[in-house]
């Protein structure tokens, strides 16, 4: 390719990864959590979230922000099943093999964070591009907000 094709797919790829590097981050964090199941009761043995972590997991998962519930009831106890030993043990070792790919998914998270971070720090270094590369930033914050809460 000449230096003007590339020139020019460098600045589109400057471009589009600024309009998207709120949604790459937000993605990143939510899935880095999920791996853990962070966002849900299960991931706390049985303690509801933090607000903050249900939020991001609503979105994530359901593209939508958690609707508050209208009556806060206590929950109905359920009446526990006896424990088979045998599936409890299957269980745990189900959980204990998965634990190598969690960590490393929550690396991936946080590595695609810093990747991200990094892109727009170079981005919005260069005078020559910073103006749109801040507008397409500001797009890309604005665009996903008004669509979740539209």
């Amino acid at each position: 390719m000449n230096a003007q094709t590339m020139r020019r797919i460098r600045q589109l790829h400057l471009y589009i990864g600024v309009f998207f590097l709120p949604a790459i981050l937000f993605f990143a964090i939510s899935g880095g959590l999920q791996a853990f199941r962070l966002q849900q009761a299960s991931g706390w043995d049985g303690a509801p979230p933090p607000a903050w972590m249900a939020w991001m997991g609503s979105v994530h998962i359901d593209q939508t922000v958690p609707h508050a519930e209208p009556s806060k009831q206590p929950p109905v106890a359920k009446a526990k099943a006896p424990v088979d030993p045998v599936k409890e043990a299957e269980r745990a070792a189900r959980k204990r093999a998965a634990l190598p790919m969690k960590i490393f998914i929550a690396v991936l998270a946080a590595a695609l964070a810093l990747s991200a971070l990094l892109g727009a720090a170079i981005a919005l270094n260069s005078r020559a591009t910073r103006r749109t590369a801040v507008l397409m930033l500001v797009a890309g914050t604005a665009v996903p907000l008004v669509l979740l809460l539209a």
